[in-house]
C-alpha cells in the first residue's frame, strides 16, 4: 500500500540482521550474491520483515531501501532513467495505475502472480502483486469521548464538531490516499452526485498532509482526532501497545486496492530484482513476511499460511464494497 517522506538508507539494517542469525556463515558463497537496490514506500516494519526473511533465503544479497512516498520515488525514477540506480519497487504500483508508469517498469511479472486469485493478479502485465491494502480509519478514542462522538462511518466524518481536526494525505502524491479516495466511489458509487457531495462535506473538515503516515502517527500523538488511513499502518500502532487509538472500518464498507512490486527498465542488478520480486510473491515468501509481523499485511498468494497469531481480522469478517477497478483506472486522472 505507501508511506514515509523521509529517505531511509537501512543498509546497516541489513548487515545487522544477517550478522545476527546463527548458521548464515554457513550458506555464504553457496548462491546468488551482489547487491540490490529497493525503492519502497512500504513502513520501517515491512522493509525489517522483508529484509530479515529474504536475508534468510539469500544471504549474499546486500540490500539498500530508499523509502519516501510513492510520489517523489516515482520522480526520482525516472529522473534516474539516463544512469538507472534502482533495481525494483515495492508498494508504489498498484490495480488501478494501468499502463501510467509503462516508461519505467519492464514488462515482467513473476511466475507466482498466476498462484493469486484471479481478482488478485497482475492488472497490466507490469507490476506483479503481492498485498491487499483495505482502508480505515485511525480514530483518537480519548479525543472521540472529549466530542461526545462515536465514530463508525462515513457519516460521522462531516459532523461539525470535527472540522480541522481529520487529517488526510494527497491523493496526487500518496498511494494511501488515492486508496481511501476509491473507497468513497466505491460505497457511494463512481462519480455519482452522492459522492462528490459527500466529498464536497468532507473537505470542510480535513486538512491535508504530504505523509500517509501522519494520517496515523499524528492521531496517537494527539494532534487529530481522525486520519483516514490504511490496515497495516493504523494496526503496527496496536501492535506495539498504543492504547488511546482504534482502527475502525467504516461500516459503509471497505474495499481494497492491490498493491505490487516492479522490475524497473535498465535495473543494474536485475537478477536479484527478479529473485527479490519471485520471494515476494510466493507462498513461501509471503507465509514467512506473514509470521515475522505476525498478520498486521494481508498477502495475495492463494497459499500463503496466516499466522495465528494474526493482528488483522479474517477477510470474512469485514463488510467488503465492490471496487470498480476499471473505472477508477480510467478517470484517475481526471
Amino acid at each position: 500500500m505507501r508511506k514515509f517522506l523521509s529517505v531511509l538508507l537501512v543498509s546497516v539494517l541489513a548487515l545487522s540482521m544477517l550478522a545476527a542469525t546463527g548458521d548464515k556463515e554457513e550458506k555464504k558463497g553457496d548462491g546468488p550474491s551482489g547487491e540490490l537496490v529497493i525503492y519502497s514506500p512500504m513502513t520501517d516494519s515491512d522493509l525489517e520483515a522483508l529484509i530479515a526473511c529474504f536475508g534468510e533465503v539469500y544471504p549474499d544479497i546486500h540490500i539498500e531501501v530508499v523509502a519516501g512516498s510513492t510520489g517523489s520515488l516515482i520522480s526520482r525514477i525516472r529522473a534516474e532513467m539516463a544512469n538507472p540506480v534502482a533495481d525494483m519497487t515495492w508498494g508504489a504500483m498498484m490495480d488501478t495505475d494501468g499502463r501510467m508508469y509503462e516508461d519505467i517498469c519492464e514488462e515482467w511479472v513473476s511466475p507466482h502472480d498466476k498462484e493469486n486469485p484471479e481478482q488478485f493478479r497482475s492488472t497490466n502485465g507490469l507490476y506483479s502483486m503481492d498485498d491487499v491494502s483495505s482502508v480505515v480509519f485511525c480514530v483518537n478514542t480519548e479525543l472521540e469521548a472529549e466530542l461526545g462522538l462515536s465514530i463508525t462511518g462515513y457519516k460521522d466524518l462531516i459532523d461539525p464538531r470535527l472540522k480541522g481536526k481529520i487529517i488526510f494525505s494527497d491523493p496526487n502524491s500518496s498511494a494511501a490516499a488515492w486508496n481511501n479516495f476509491c473507497n468513497l466511489m466505491s460505497v457511494f458509487g463512481p462519480d455519482s452526485d452522492e459522492a462528490w457531495e459527500y466529498i464536497e462535506k468532507l473537505m470542510r473538515n480535513l486538512v491535508i498532509t504530504n505523509s500517509s503516515s501522519n494520517c496515523f502517527k499524528s492521531v496517537q500523538q494527539g494532534e487529530y482526532v481522525v486520519g483516514l488511513s490504511y490496515e497495516d499502518g493504523v494496526v503496527l500502532l496496536l501492535r506495539d501497545g498504543a492504547d488511546n487509538i482504534r482502527m475502525q472500518y467504516p461500516e459503509e464498507g471497505t474495499s481494497a486496492n492491490l498493491y505490487g512490486c516492479a522490475l524497473l527498465k535498465g535495473a543494474p542488478n536485475r537478477d536479484n530484482a527478479i529473485l527479490m520480486i519471485d520471494f515476494i510473491t510466493s507462498a513461501e515468501g509471503q507465509t514467512a513476511l506473514a509470521a515475522y509481523q505476525h498478520g498486521t499485511v494481508r498477502y495475495t498468494n492463494s497459499g500463503y499460511v496466516v499466522p495465528e497469531d494474526a493482528w488483522l481480522p479474517p477477510t470474512s469478517e469485514l463488510k467488503w464494497v465492490e471496487r470498480d477497478v476499471e473505472f477508477l483506472t480510467e478517470n484517475r486522472a481526471r
